[in-house]
């Protein structure tokens, strides 16, 4: 089926059921942003295949709303599914539940699926539809009309051990039983795959790229209940469960179990999916709050940066193998966006403990640069020579931990202005990477430093300057961010951010630079605590391609500093003729 046919019987089953608008979130049971096959809903039925974004259709329009990252890939995934795209940001967009109103009668009815909505999206739309006379009801349409829908995996879950976690599963349930007594909470409900893995330190495969694996916990002042699809536990798993308490059940037993709670005081995420709240909200009070286990995984402990270092100096050997092999052989051999992609994967499959990519690699040649989350194809990628500029971003799942890398550099000639404009982001990135804050600073605080040199010369990026990232974990990680949004958390000593400015140029070229970094302690003055980053990437970067005209002293310092420790930590790795061409690349600017 196309996405037409795909809206037209869906529209047949809204019409059946007096549906006025259907809404599809990108979304599962546990709101991840990358989405086991059987749920990717929005994917399936309009085409469109970026990590964000949501489908409303009505009996006789279909709009699709998405981020700035995913402006370009969009316009062109839609086409000829008769779904218009709506960019978020833009001025004279509108509101998805605004456009609702809109185009719906009063007295109309709004469908989703309670299961995959998120309760704090159910409430701002309930209250806005309510206020017009619209009616919110839970009716999974989608189940009538993707018939070929998978089924969840049947991959192992296995343990992370506390050699690696640096923390024990008791340790962390205390830790989250203490927060839930300060909380007054009788009951806490945790239904985010990566939190979930994180608190008993297990690991899976569920959904690509992702380390996590389908399951709930729920944990009270005296229990602890994992629900999962229990034939996948290996035995060290279950054994670590039972040393830690914690008891198992079958993933299908955990709605009724909820069942069984009256009076309680349940504390419980507001981004956590609508029919847990539907299912409890008779019996009991919630306390709708962030999982507390959130923040306690974004700071990570020593043996987790520790995990950090080791496992960038063996990334950082496979990027730069990876560098020469397509520096050297790009017009020489036949090659495409997508084969890059698997070249770049079998030199990272090379290094110790690694499990696979940290997300699908990111390879855009030429004006597929300009896509700031660019998927190549299997069949059809753009043929790539010796010519132009090409991004490539990428990372790796180890064992110890999580990478994320994004390196643009010139396969052939290109033009001072892709040159003044890749040191432009640059320059924003070093900044980043330089800068000294006082506690309690937010990252939309420093996102400005990272796009200053852009803003001096009227140019911005329509993207995120740093997301947190997982330890063997989500390579997007919250609840810190560095962007332009007013995220009230602040960085905290531990947490890992990447840094990444950019600027794109549709339908030409896009130029992006990411290290990732961690927060950590500077000193302390009479004005306060002060922090900085320390940079956990090891990759150099391309000379060829920098204005040093742009850059100030202490930049170039700082530039060759980070150089000269790539050469310590990836030069006894490597050796002949890719050493030597390494070492050109990480002398002195």
């Amino acid at each position: 089926m196309t996405s037409k046919e795909k809206v037209a019987a869906l529209r047949e089953e809204m019409q059946k059921n007096n549906v006025d608008a259907f809404i599809v979130y990108s979304a599962d049971p546990h709101m991840s942003e990358y989405l086991p096959e059987e749920w990717q809903e929005r994917a399936w039925l309009s085409g469109f295949l970026g990590s964000a974004g949501f489908v409303v259709i009505t009996q006789d329009k279909a709009g699709l709303w998405t981020d700035g990252r995913y402006f370009t890939q969009a316009a062109i995934e839609l086409d000829g599914s008769g779904i218009d795209l709506f960019k978020e940001g833009i001025e004279g967009t509108p509101n998805y539940i605004d456009w609702i109103i809109s185009e719906i009668p009063a007295g109309g009815k709004v469908a989703v699926n309670a299961l995959a909505a998120s309760h704090a999206n159910w409430e701002l739309l309930s209250q806005k539809l309510n206020s017009k006379n619209i009616t919110l009801v839970d009716i999974p349409l989608l189940k009538q009309v993707w018939k070929e829908r998978g089924t969840p995996s049947k991959n192992p879950i296995f343990v992370h051990p506390v050699e690696r976690a640096g923390k024990s599963v008791h340790d962390k349930i205390a830790a989250i039983r203490q927060k839930m007594e300060d909380q007054e909470a009788t009951i806490h409900i945790i239904s985010s795959l990566d939190d979930v893995a994180w608190t008993l330190n297990l690991r899976g495969s569920d959904v690509e790229s992702n380390p996590v694996f389908l399951g709930y916990i729920i944990i009270t002042k005296n229990d602890a209940i994992l629900f999962t699809d229990l034939e996948k536990l290996e035995v060290a798993a279950r054994k670590q469960l039972d040393g830690s308490f914690v008891k198992m059940m079958p993933y299908e037993e955990f709605f009724n179990h909820l069942k069984t709670f009256k009076n309680e005081k349940i504390l419980v995420s507001p981004n956590s999916n609508q029919l847990i709240f539907e299912t409890l909200k008779s019996d009991n009070q919630f306390i709708k709050a962030a999982v507390p286990g959130n923040l306690m995984k974004a700071q990570k402990n020593e043996t987790e940066l520790e995990g950090f270092r080791k496992v960038m100096v063996r990334d950082g050997v496979a990027m730069v193998k990876f560098l020469y092999w397509l520096t050297h052989n790009a017009g020489k051999e036949a090659m495409n966006e997508y084969s890059i992609g698997e070249k770049l994967r079998g030199f990272r499959a090379e290094g110790e403990n690694f499990v696979g990519e940290s997300f699908g690699s990111i390879v855009g040649y030429k004006d597929n640069g300009a896509i700031m989350h660019y998927s190549a194809k299997r069949e059809g990628s753009k043929e790539v020579t010796n010519e132009a500029s090409i991004l490539v971003d990428s990372g790796g799942q180890y064992l110890e931990g999580t990478t994320d890398i994004t390196r643009t550099f010139a396969l052939g000639s290109v033009s001072e202005e892709f040159k003044r404009n890749s040191t432009l982001v640059l320059q924003g990135m070093i900044r980043l990477s330089m800068v000294k804050f006082p506690k309690g600073t937010k990252g939309v605080q420093l996102d400005a430093i990272a796009r200053l040199p852009l803003w001096m010369e009227g140019k911005d990026y329509n993207h995120g300057t740093g997301h947190g990232v997982g330890s063997f974990m989500n390579v997007h990680e919250g609840p810190q961010n560095i962007r332009k949004d007013m995220n009230p958390q602040e960085l905290l000593p531990g947490m890992v951010c990447s840094n990444e400015p950019g600027f794109y140029v549709e339908g030409e070229y896009g130029i992006r630079h990411e290290n990732l970094i961690a927060v950590k302690e500077s000193e302390k003055t009479a004005f306060g605590t002060f922090y900085e980053f320390e940079t956990l990437t090891f990759c150099p970067f391309f000379k060829d391609t920098i204005v040093k005209e742009i850059l100030s002293e202490k930049e170039i310092e700082w530039l060759n500093a980070y150089h000269k420790t790539c050469e310590e930590k990836i030069g006894p790795h490597l050796e002949g003729e890719v050493k030597d061409w390494f070492l050109e690349l990480v002398s002195p600017l």
